[in-house]
């Protein structure tokens, strides 16, 4: 069961990196709905359930009892020169009608030699959330703000 979960793993794991590795120029194009550009910051935004990122070694300090988590993954790059951005501080928050918010730090992380920023969320309810992002870069004066928009689905 536990090298099920890991293959699991690594192959959502791999899907999400081919996503957010891709040209930021080439998906600009099409302009999906985890994808923004704001002050010359390309923002991937992936979000998986909790459960695929079990079996890797304490990810966030491990993923807790709780039935409804899920993993948010936001990848960064310089829009201008499709350079992956790996010394930002940041912070997300997950927001639903009617259900409280917390902003939290996106930890750095670097699989398969990339390095990519996430954290877990609470998301229990089907619908509409906000993802609000908050990115701060050494020796850029400007905070980077951007809101997605996912629906999320129950497990």
């Amino acid at each position: 069961m536990h090298t099920r979960s890991v293959k699991t793993f690594w192959k959502a794991a791999l899907v999400v990196m081919g996503m957010v590795m891709l040209s930021p120029i080439a998906a600009a194009a099409d302009a999906p709905e985890n994808f923004q550009v704001v002050d010359g910051v390309a923002i991937y935004l992936g979000i998986m359930p909790a459960q695929l990122v079990q079996g890797h070694p304490k990810m966030h300090g491990g993923v807790s009892a709780a039935r409804y988590r899920d993993h948010l993954v936001v990848a960064l790059f310089d829009n201008a020169t499709g350079r992956r951005i790996e010394d930002a501080q940041v912070t997300a928050a997950a927001m639903a009608p009617g259900l409280s918010s917390q902003w939290k730090a996106l930890e750095s992380m670097r699989v398969a030699e990339a390095v990519t920023y996430g954290n877990y969320f609470d998301m229990p309810r089907e619908g509409a959330y906000h993802i609000q992002l908050r990115i701060r870069r050494p020796g850029q004066p400007q905070l980077v703000e951007a809101t997605f928009t996912h629906l999320h689905f129950k497990q």
